[in-house]
C-alpha cells in the first residue's frame, strides 16, 4: 500500500485545501488481563497491574493532569487564518460556433487586462505578544495577497507578514491590535514520552476545537518540508489535527506552547493517529529572527553527514574502520565552512554538540539550528580512536561569520524549485565541472517565470559558477541571469527583465 505524507495545512471555504502526510497504522488494542496468583489450596485474583518495578516513580495521583485550565487559557490566544489568494483566470477563446447560434461570449477585459478570481483557505495561528504578533506554519500563508485573522471573541483583523521561513515551514503576522491573550512559550526540551498535551486549532474551519494526545515520540525527521534545506525535529503525538490545525498551539498542561501543530501521517488526509508539530526550541529562534531581522539568521556547521546507525555499521563500518554505534560521520566538508576552518576534516566522526549526543540526524541539526552566525559551539569528534575537542565559529550561508541583512536574497527560495546535485555521471556526459540540476518547479519563483523546464542543470547564476547545491545555498544577489545545460546538451541562457 502507498504511503503518502500530507501537510494539514489549509481548509477551503467549501473544501479542505492542503493536508497532512500519512501513514495508516492499525491496530487492536489488547486489554490487560487480570493477574493470578495460584497455589496448592487456592485460585485468587489479584490487582490487573502488578507490583511496580523499582524503576518506576511513585503513584501520586493527585498530580495527575486536570486539563481544563490549559484548554480554557490557551484557546483564547489561537486565531483563525484566512489566506486570500489572486488566481489569474484563463481567458475563453473565441468559438465561431458559439457566435453562429448566437450564443454571448464573455471575452474578459476588452483592453488586454487579465482576470483574476479570489481563492480563500485557512489554517491557524497562536498569538504570541499582546500588541499581535502571531506565528503560523509557512504553508498556511504562501503565495496569500491578503490575509485575516479571526480571534477567539470573533473580532476579525487584516494581517500584515512580517516573515517566513520555507526550511522549518514557519511564520510571523502582525496585527493592529493591543491587550491582547497570549501564549507564553515552555520548553519542547522539557517534553517527556507519555505527557499530555493539547492541541488547538480550526480543523475544518471550526474555530477554537481542542483535543488532547500524549508526546509519542520527540526530534522525529520525516523529510516532508519542501526545502532542500530543511530543519526538521517534530513532536510526535496522538491528539487528533486535522486539515486547518496547521499553525495552532500544541501546549502541555500549564497552557505554554511547545510546539506548532504542522502535519500528520494519514493515506486520506484527515486525522487517523499521528500528528506532528514543530518544536518549540525552533519556533522561538525562528520567531525572534524574523521579529528583529526580517530574515532568519540561519548557522551553517558546513558539513554533509550520515549517523552511524546500525544501517551504517553494516555497510560500511568494517570498510571505514567504525565499529561503534553512535555520533555523525563526516562525509564531506565544505571548504572555507565553519567545520573546515576549525579542523574538521573527512572522516570524523561528531559524537556530541555542546555536550548533547548525537543519535540521529535531527540532534545535530536542531543543535546548530538554535545558533546564529558568530556563535560558537563546541563539538566533540572521535579521531583515530581518540575523542578531541574543537571549537566551531558558525558561519552564515555565504561562509561568513556576519549576520544576514533583510535585502540579502535567499536564492534558492527565489528561484522557487527542488535541485539536486548534478551527478558525475552527467557531469561528464555533459562534460561540465558540476552544476545543479532542476528536478521541480514551483509556481511563482524565478524559475517558473523564466520557463525553465525540468532537468536544466544550472552552471552560472550572475556569472558565477554553481558547481554543487553548497554554491547555490551561499548566494545572496538577487538572480539577474542564469545559465546551464539541458541534458540533451542544449546550453540555454536566461536574463530576467525588471
Amino acid at each position: 500500500m502507498k504511503k503518502a505524507l500530507l501537510f494539514l495545512g489549509f481548509v477551503a471555504v467549501a473544501a479542505a485545501v492542503g493536508g497532512a502526510t500519512a501513514w495508516a497504522v492499525a491496530g487492536d488494542r489488547e486489554q490487560p488481563a487480570a493477574y493470578i496468583e495460584q497455589d496448592a489450596s487456592h485460585v485468587a485474583h489479584v490487582a490487573r497491574t502488578p507490583q511496580a518495578g523499582n524503576h518506576f516513580t511513585s503513584y501520586q495521583a493527585d498530580q495527575y493532569p486536570d486539563l481544563t485550565y490549559a484548554a480554557e487559557n490557551a484557546v483564547k490566544a489561537v486565531v483563525n487564518i484566512e489566506a486570500i489568494q489572486q488566481i489569474e483566470m484563463r481567458r475563453r477563446s473565441y468559438d465561431p460556433f458559439l457566435e453562429f447560434f448566437g450564443i454571448p461570449q464573455d471575452y474578459g477585459y476588452g483592453d488586454g487586462r487579465p482576470e483574476y478570481r479570489e481563492q480563500r483557505a485557512g489554517g491557524s495561528g497562536v498569538i504570541i505578544s499582546d500588541d499581535g504578533y502571531i506565528v503560523t506554519n509557512n504553508h498556511v500563508i504562501d503565495g496569500a495577497t491578503k490575509l485575516r485573522v479571526k480571534l477567539n471573541d470573533g473580532r476579525t483583523f487584516d494581517a500584515k507578514l512580517i516573515g517566513k521561513d520555507s526550511a522549518t515551514d514557519l511564520a510571523l503576522l502582525k496585527i493592529d491590535a493591543k491587550d491582547l491573550p497570549t501564549l507564553a512559550f515552555g520548553s519542547s526540551d522539557d517534553l517527556r514520552l507519555g505527557e499530555w498535551v493539547l492541541a488547538i486549532g480550526s480543523p475544518f474551519d471550526l474555530q477554537s476545537t481542542i483535543t488532547a494526545g500524549i508526546v509519542s515520540a520527540k526530534a522525529r525527521q520525516l523529510g516532508v518540508i519542501p526545502n532542500d534545506f530543511r530543519i526538521e525535529a517534530f513532536i510526535q503525538t496522538d491528539a487528533a489535527v486535522n486539515p486547518g490545525n496547521s499553525g495552532g498551539a500544541l501546549v502541555n498542561t500549564r497552557g505554554e506552547l511547545v510546539g506548532i501543530n504542522t502535519l500528520i501521517k494519514s493515506q486520506t488526509g484527515s486525522y487517523v493517529g499521528y500528528s506532528f508539530a514543530v518544536p518549540e526550541s525552533i519556533v522561538r529562534k525562528v520567531v525572534v529572527d524574523l521579529k528583529e531581522f526580517g530574515v532568519v539568521q540561519r548557522a551553517m556547521l558546513g558539513i554533509q553527514f550520515r549517523v552511524v546507525d546500525q544501517d551504517f555499521l553494516d555497510e560500511e563500518g568494517k570498510e571505514l574502520g567504525i565499529d561503534e554505534l553512535g555520533g555523525a560521520y563526516v562525509a564531506s566538508v565544505v571548504e572555507g565552512g565553519s567545520a573546515s576552518e576549525a579542523g574538521i576534516r573527512k572522516g570524523d566522526v561528531i559524537v556530541a554538540i555542546d555536550g548533547v549526543k548525537i543519535s540521529d540526524p535531527s540532534t545535530l541539526q536542531l543543535e546548530v539550528a538554535r545558533h546564529r552566525p558568530n556563535d560558537t559551539v563546541k563539538l566533540s569528534v572521535k579521531r583515530d580512536g581518540k575523542v578531541k575537542q574543537f571549537d566551531v565559529t558558525l558561519r552564515n550561508k555565504a561562509g561568513k561569520t556576519e549576520l544576514i541583512a533583510k535585502t540579502d536574497v535567499d536564492v534558492v527560495e527565489a528561484l522557487g524549485g527542488k535541485f539536486a546535485d548534478a551527478g558525475t555521471k552527467l557531469c561528464r556526459e555533459l562534460e561540465i565541472k558540476g552544476g545543479v540540476q532542476v528536478v521541480g518547479i514551483k509556481a511563482g519563483g524565478v524559475l517558473a517565470r523564466a520557463r525553465v523546464r525540468e532537468g536544466f542543470v544550472i552552471t552560472h547564476i550572475n556569472d558565477q559558477a554553481v558547481y554543487s547545491l553548497e554554491d547555490l545555498q551561499r548566494m545572496t544577489e538577487k538572480v539577474r541571469s542564469i545559465d546551464g545545460i539541458y541534458p540533451n546538451g542544449r546550453s540555454a541562457s536566461y536574463t530576467l527583465v525588471e
